[in-house]
């Protein structure tokens, strides 16, 4: 299916274009509604006419603004009135939030930082359909080095080992790790499986002088950290 198969030629609706346009510029970030800034956004994949009903036809079919967003590029391409194009476009702007958010946490110490950790994580995880753990490797200053994809699966020693984990922060230089996995289901409180290997893998750093500073936890628009909860 070809972009723009199914958005009006009846007009090209630059008025209404030039209207959008110089209330998203004017009127700051809530100028416009969720569907009107997605409706802007396939601006950039239809050249002419109206994507008034395409933005409300992909909201309604992913649920949200941020879900039409976080959907898989070849989904997007599926709906009536999308193509690869736009498909491409929406993706693009997702992956763009994802490299604004990890750059806020990049430069500087994460524990000093953690608020960004927090949306980083939420927008790079929180849409998941699948559970994935992660580990954040940290230097001495707390600086991460390396974001690694440590499993994809249950959160058990099936699928992470602890002793694993260490060495690879023992093997990269890091001096301190955290711990972070996604709920599927939306909801962040930690599982017995959760709490056990967070204290195997705490356990298993103790041994080389490797600190574990958090197991993070991330849901639907919330998260839960082991730490505050005083579970490690």
């Amino acid at each position: 299916m070809s972009d723009g198969g199914s958005i009006s030629k009846e007009h090209s609706g630059a008025g209404h274009r030039e209207r959008l346009r110089q209330r998203l510029l004017k009127g700051g970030p809530h100028a416009l509604a969720d569907y009107e800034l997605l409706e802007y956004l396939l601006f950039a994949a239809f050249r002419q006419g109206d994507t008034k009903p395409l933005a409300k036809t992909l909201i309604a079919r992913f649920g949200s603004f941020a879900g039409v967003l976080n959907a898989d590029p070849q989904a997007l391409a599926q709906v009536k009135g999308m193509g690869e194009a736009s498909a491409a476009s929406l993706f693009a702007v997702a992956m763009a939030a994802r490299r604004m958010a990890r750059g806020a946490i990049e430069q500087q110490p994460v524990l000093g930082s953690w608020q960004a950790l927090l949306d980083y994580l939420a927008i790079d995880m929180g849409h998941l359909k699948h559970e994935r753990v992660r580990v954040l490797y940290l230097d001495t200053r707390n600086r991460l080095i390396l974001d690694h994809l440590a499993a994809e699966g249950s959160v058990d020693e099936a699928a992470i080992h602890p002793r694993e984990v260490i060495r690879k922060a023992f093997d990269i230089g890091a001096t301190a790790l955290i711990l972070v996995h996604n709920h599927p289901s939306g909801d962040p409180e930690p599982s017995r499986a959760d709490i056990q290997i967070t204290s195997r893998i705490a356990e298993a750093g103790r041994l080389l002088n490797i600190t574990v500073h958090d197991h993070v936890i991330v849901g639907r628009g919330s998260h839960v950290s082991l730490r505050a909860k005083g579970l490690i």
